[in-house]
């Protein structure tokens, strides 16, 4: 195998032929390529809307002899020019006009004498090299460094029913052909190979998923997405079930069930590349890029019992019957064996051995395959009595655990009982429950099976790590609105887990946040233990709120994400972590479109983060932040008048509860620079913790002592505290402790002295005041002021953005 291991960032972009219908498509899928400038991606491409189906009708007609024939090719000629002609200008349009009208002259030669598989393959295959073609172009002409490669000079294959890659030599000619181009966009044709002889061969139904999968795979690509007209894998089909739900995530055993069941948005050929590889594959839509997304993941699934409603309308079954004779099991399992070969196993199978019955479900596109496989094994297999019937359906339940699902199955037999049911089959290791049954208008059962088994309440297990002033001050904000979440986002929570610095509870029934506030008795917890017991949740959702002031349990959010756990954090250390990690945390969430929720990190309950998005979601560019971030900082320049000494000031404020238990974490000024640092990167600005200039108010001599050593030496404060208002009062001013963040991205945090009149001069006792500059915004600020500290607006700020992921649920 010389399947390439780590691709350096490199991915792969499938684009299905209705994502490449018309020219605006194409314009689509080349501003989505763009967005990947600098990832050198590597694209797939199916032919164009319906142009392979339009060469399947050419090569019909013409061996009828139909005259139609001629127009068929008119059109085909037609609809590809009008692509050409509407996409590129120049000596481009020129280039693949003349391309186009040599390949249909070709066409139409091989078209005069009776082709053979090869010379109808070879055909066929234009479809997807006009696609790469001018998608190719189009990137070029747009100004990004784009190439086409046609898969043939790198993807060996060998004749079968489904033709079968010779990985090892396939992924030696790739990186040899991906070398020869070097960093440019690679636009790659799909659903095609050749043989050893050059003679070109196709890769069956979804063979451009296909493709992109395994070209993933060569290429060592660190993840494929596949983009077509659906956002991903749904709870049932959205046309035929409205209240269908996109599932986020689906584990690799799921998804191959659920392809392995004839469902036309996933292909098992398709996965079989991801067990090969370590590339991440996510299903979404060009049409809505925004709109989510499917991430098939290699973990076991975390929710156990069906998740998809699925169905095939049309199935037919192969019934056969082994002789007395021969064993019942073992002359099965040949058969199963010999099937799978041939890439030919069955949708679905029932035995029943005391008839020596085997019935065998299949698509119509496969069941003559199958079915001539079985007819000539029939004299060495052991079994007779070979009929194929038509007019059945398929339905079926998918989801690691179904079977043992008393609840679910209980369900789907009751909704069954009045259908003309054949059999019932549980499917490999438990993940699929299927029925066949004589062939119905299924859109009624699927509704019902739909509403019976997903219309129900979803459960949400919250785990909180922090019970102290915020964390208490939240389960009892909790508490008291847990009912009225629940009504309004149609879920029911369960506080599944407490956490503090010594320990915690978890409980699958749920813990009593009240009683939690009035004893709490933690247990010791490691965190190896404590992930694995996380990872087996029996929750449709888990959130994590981090309400600690902890960098060591900051660093474990991108594990969170690999739970699957939305999370919620008023610790602000990974928001203003190094670039590196804080971009590896939003990525980890982003990935698997979970939230992380972090408005509770800057100005508490004030919507600051929120105003910042909602400004650059209206096309407004933030060009400068600045403010007075910290309350306790707030408070004392409000005091600060020279009359009493600082010293005394800070000393009331800590006796008041207004500092931290050490007041230097207010007094150095790392709080404000990392909420100014969470702020600009919000606003889009690339900074790391060092670039912005810090003047805190603590003495080299002070930083090291013991708290209780520092506040005996507070006075040492006085004098140089007292210099700098002398002089803001010479110059007419007052002192203010302010963040800035320039729009040339500078950005300090230190003492300023300020007009008496400026707006940030004259607050109430602990206030924060927000200043957000944008092009319209510019000489009156965007002004958020408020206060901005305290475990009561903290712990709202939390329950907030607690309603935001319902939202997202």
């Amino acid at each position: 195998m010389s399947i390439q291991e780590g691709g350096q960032g490199r991915q792969v972009h499938k684009f299905g032929g209705s994502s490449l219908a018309d020219p605006a498509c194409y314009r689509r899928v080349a501003g989505l390529i763009e967005q990947q400038a600098g990832l050198h991606p590597l694209v797939v491409v199916s032919a164009a809307g319906k142009t392979t189906n339009r060469l399947l009708e050419l090569m019909d007609l013409v061996a009828a002899g139909d005259h139609a024939a001629a127009d068929a090719l008119s059109a085909l000629q037609g609809y590809q020019q009008g692509l050409i002609d509407t996409l590129l200008e120049g000596e481009r349009r020129q280039r693949l006009s003349t391309q186009l009208t040599t390949d249909l002259q070709q066409i139409s030669r091989l078209l005069e004498s009776r082709l053979d598989a090869y010379q109808r393959h070879y055909v066929l295959a234009h479809g997807e090299v006009w696609s790469a073609r001018l998608l190719a172009a189009l990137l070029e002409e747009r100004g990004t460094q784009a190439a086409w490669l046609d898969a043939r000079e790198f993807l060996l294959a060998e004749e079968a029913a489904l033709a079968r890659v010779d990985v090892a030599v396939s992924g030696q000619r790739l990186t040899e052909q991906l070398s020869r181009l070097g960093e440019q966009t690679v636009v790659i044709t799909g659903f095609i190979a050749a043989d050893a002889q050059g003679r070109t061969l196709l890769l069956g139904r979804n063979g451009s998923d296909y493709s992109a999968t395994l070209i993933g795979a060569l290429a060592g690509a660190e993840a494929t997405t596949i983009w077509s007209d659906v956002a991903g894998v749904y709870s049932a089909d959205p046309r035929q079930v409205k209240a269908a739900r996109l599932l986020e995530r689906l584990s690799l055993a799921e998804a191959n069930e659920l392809a392995r069941l004839g469902a036309p948005v996933l292909h098992s050929r398709t996965l079989q590349p991801l067990l090969a590889s370590s590339q991440r594959l996510s299903l979404r839509c060009s049409y809505d890029p925004e709109g989510g997304a499917t991430h098939i993941l290699r973990k076991q699934a975390l929710v156990k019992g069906a998740r998809i409603v699925t169905s095939v309308e049309q199935v037919a079954l192969i019934e056969l019957k082994i002789l007395p004779q021969v064993a019942y099991a073992e002359a099965v399992g040949e058969i199963e064996a010999l099937l799978a070969r041939h890439q030919l196993s069955p949708l679905t199978c029932h035995q029943q051995a005391d008839r020596k019955l085997l019935r065998l479900a299949y698509t119509p596109e496969t069941v003559s395959g199958a079915f001539a496989l079985l007819q000539d094994s029939q004299l060495e297999g052991g079994f007779t009595a070979l009929s194929e019937r038509d007019g059945y359906s398929l339905v079926g339940l998918v989801g690691a655990g179904v079977c043992d699902n008393a609840e679910q199955c209980h369900r789907f037999y009751r909704l069954l009982a009045d259908q003309p049911l054949e059999f019932v089959q549980t499917g490999r290791d438990g993940l699929s429950l299927v029925a066949l049954i004589r062939e119905v208008t299924l859109e009624p059962l699927l509704l019902a099976l739909h509403e019976s088994l997903f219309g129900q309440v979803r459960k949400v297990g919250l785990v909180l790590f922090g019970k102290g002033n915020i964390g208490g001050q939240w389960l009892g904000l909790f508490a008291r609105d847990k009912a009225r979440l629940e009504a309004a986002h149609q879920l029911q929570f369960t506080l599944y887990g407490v956490f503090d610095s010594r320990g915690g509870i978890l409980s699958e029934e749920g813990l009593d946040p009240v009683r939690l506030l009035e004893q709490f008795e933690p247990q010791a917890y490691e965190w190896p233990a404590l992930q694995q017991q996380l990872e087996q949740h029996p929750f449709d959702h888990l959130v994590v709120l981090d309400l600690t002031a902890s960098s060591e349990l900051s660093r474990r959010y991108p594990e969170f994400a690999q739970l699957g756990a939305h999370l919620i954090t008023a610790n602000k250390f990974a928001g203003a972590a190094e670039a590196e990690f804080y971009q590896r945390v939003k990525q980890s969430f982003a990935d698997r479109q979970l939230c992380w929720g972090y408005n509770a990190t800057v100005g508490a309950g004030l919507p600051v983060q929120s105003s910042i998005q909602m400004l650059q979601q209206s096309g407004e560019k933030v060009q400068g932040i600045s403010g007075i971030f910290s309350g306790t900082l707030s408070w004392l320049f409000q005091q600060y008048d020279g009359t009493v000494p600082f010293s005394t000031l800070v000393e009331r404020a800590w006796q008041r509860g207004l500092t931290e238990p050490d007041p230097r974490e207010d007094l150095s000024g790392q709080d404000v620079r990392r909420k100014l640092l969470i702020l600009a990167r919000e606003a889009g600005f690339e900074l790391e913790p060092e670039h912005i200039s810090l003047k805190g108010l603590v003495p080299p001599g002070l930083k090291a002592v013991k708290p209780e050593q520092f506040m005996e030496r507070l006075s040492e404060l006085d004098d140089i505290l007292l210099d700098e208002l002398e002089e803001a009062h010479a110059q007419g001013k007052v002192l203010r402790y302010v963040a800035r963040l320039e729009r040339n991205g500078s950005a300090r945090v230190g003492l300023e002295a300020l007009d008496p009149h400026h707006v940030f001069a004259n607050l109430r006792p602990c206030d924060n005041i927000f200043a957000i500059e944008t092009d319209c915004y510019r000489l009156a600020p965007l002004i958020i002021q408020g206060p901005g500290a305290g475990r009561e607006v903290t712990a709202a700020a939390v329950q907030a953005d607690l309603w935001q992921v319902c939202l997202a649920m």
